[in-house]
């Protein structure tokens, strides 16, 4: 069978960083081909290329046989490679429609040589059908809508020009369980047509759940290639981070354990979709929240940091009542958003900055911040948690995603919070990080602190949480403790 796709000798570098180092991979009709590998590995970078996104240093692609330099992504989209890109690829000044037809208005116009909105919003409303998101409206802004349905948007918006190979960069990250099945569904249905997928994810359960074949990427470089026939999770592990991976990955440990002082207490909140939730969080305690996306878990999360807006209840940690952010965080509260690019970094700024801006008590005397204070502050973040930079002046924005996520870490560690709500905190991050963050977070549970995760990974939930909160409809439905949680007993609640 000849390939779709052939990729030989690539190379793609970035100033003195090697980002692709002689690959060579094929991509075969009706395959369903993962990509893996820790963060900066190269995975992006490829398929960036092969989707128009940026052009190779050297190498050359075949596309059915014939050379493959697409000049951008649209280029890349009208003749047969789609890609749904990890970050944010929707503008949120506009509508549906307009996002799902950018750069294509001139086929709307009438003879007036007017864009006829009426007729873009009828094509994009069964763009939309095809994915089966036809609950969104074409003609909404699209700043009112939720991520996932924002990135459903990018899906259509692909789906439509119905691409021989289907580029999907950590996409499932921002979808519900009901999203990623959709998505599914889409990848499954171009299979069965003998078109392709090139499907990227740090979820190793999700990569073998779903791909026929995966290839692992290390520092630029293709390692090995996997079968569903020979998937081993300790050979791919070994295979992307170069060494057997040391320590444990979730808590060692199968029973609950916590001392008696309560660090976080909600009474009765009602109010933006939460119905009536009561709840304690004690110092050494790992509490859980799991349920689907819909469940009203995100929200309460933003909630107990004072971020929501609440009809009715009280919030208190160690005594003593708080209602924002500003005073939740000045009594030791801290919240990792699940929505990290938007909600809990500045991109442009430095880790400096990001990291500072949690500890201003710690580094400013009479309101004047000390240069010297701050460098070494923020410098003990930095070494504590390991986090891959050049220098501390470098901003966010050119960072990992693991990285990332240490950075907003390291904002309310070194601000001293004795309450933190990690919500998805391991969320599009390679499995090296998770097992160091995991290992971070129950080196916090022996400190002392009270800890409350927010996920939609189950296997997450049941290796590291002390107890576990199932929601549904903005209520609680069940309490789980370590040691009695059963998966399919999980699911039966949440659904």
């Amino acid at each position: 069978m000849e390939p779709i796709l052939s990729v030989r000798g690539m190379d793609k570098s970035f100033g003195a960083t090697i980002a692709l180092r002689q690959v060579d991979i094929d991509v075969y009709p009706g395959e369903i081909r993962g990509l893996i590998g820790e963060n900066g590995s190269g995975k992006s970078t490829l398929t960036s290329i092969l989707a128009g996104i940026q052009k190779a240093d050297a190498g050359e692609v075949a596309f059915h046989g014939k050379p493959w330099q697409p000049v951008s992504m649209i280029d890349a989209l009208e003749h047969g490679v789609g890609m749904i890109v990890q970050e944010t690829g929707t503008i949120p000044g506009i509508s549906v429609a307009e996002n799902l037809f950018l750069g294509e208005s001139t086929r709307f116009r009438n003879r007036l040589g007017l864009v006829s909105r009426k007729a873009m919003e009828r094509e994009a409303r069964k763009a939309l059908e095809v994915i089966h998101a036809d609950h969104i409206q074409p003609g909404m802004p699209t700043a009112m809508l939720d991520l996932q349905e924002r990135k459903l948007i990018e899906v259509a918006k692909v789906m439509v020009k119905k691409p021989e190979i289907l580029v999907v960069d950590e996409t499932t990250t921002a979808l519900s369980q009901k999203g990623r099945e959709l998505l599914y569904q889409l990848m499954n249905s171009l299979k069965k047509e003998g078109r392709a997928v090139i499907f990227i994810s740090h979820d190793l359960d999700e990569i073998k759940q779903v791909c026929d074949t995966l290839t692992v990427l290390r520092d630029g470089k293709i390692i090995t290639h996997f079968t569903r026939e020979n998937y081993d999770d300790d050979a791919i592990k070994t295979s992307m981070i170069g060494r057997e991976m040391q320590g444990e990955y979730y808590r060692a440990d199968s029973v609950p354990s916590w001392q008696e002082n309560v660090l976080l207490k909600a009474d009765h909140l009602n109010g933006s979709g939460l119905k009536d939730i009561s709840l304690e969080i004690r110092a050494g305690e790992i509490l859980g929240i799991g349920g689907l996306s819909e469940c009203g878990m995100h929200t309460l999360g933003k909630a107990l940091f004072g971020s929501a807006m609440l009809t009715d209840g009280t919030l208190e940690t160690e005594g003593k009542v708080y209602c924002d952010p500003k005073h939740a965080t000045r009594l030791g509260v801290g919240y990792v958003s699940k929505e990290r690019d938007t909600e809990s970094l500045c991109q442009q700024a430095s880790i400096r900055d990001n990291v500072a801006i949690g500890g201003l008590q710690h580094i400013q005397k009479k309101h004047l911040i000390l240069k010297k204070r701050e460098t070494e502050y923020v410098q003990k973040q930095v070494d504590a948690l390991s986090i891959k930079c050049r220098h501390m002046e470098q901003p966010v924005s050119a960072m990992s995603g693991g990285n990332k996520q240490k950075v907003v870490f390291g904002k309310w560690l070194g601000a001293g919070s004795r309450v933190l709500i990690l919500d998805c905190p391991t969320r599009g991050v390679d499995i090296g990080v998770k097992q160091s963050m995991y290992q971070l977070i129950t080196k916090m549970k022996y400190e002392g602190k009270a800890i409350l995760i927010i996920s939609e990974e189950m296997s997450e939930l049941i290796g590291m949480c002390d107890r576990l909160l199932v929601m549904k409809d903005g209520a609680v439905q069940k309490e789980f403790l370590r040691g009695q949680m059963n998966e399919a007993a999980i699911i039966r609640y949440m659904i």
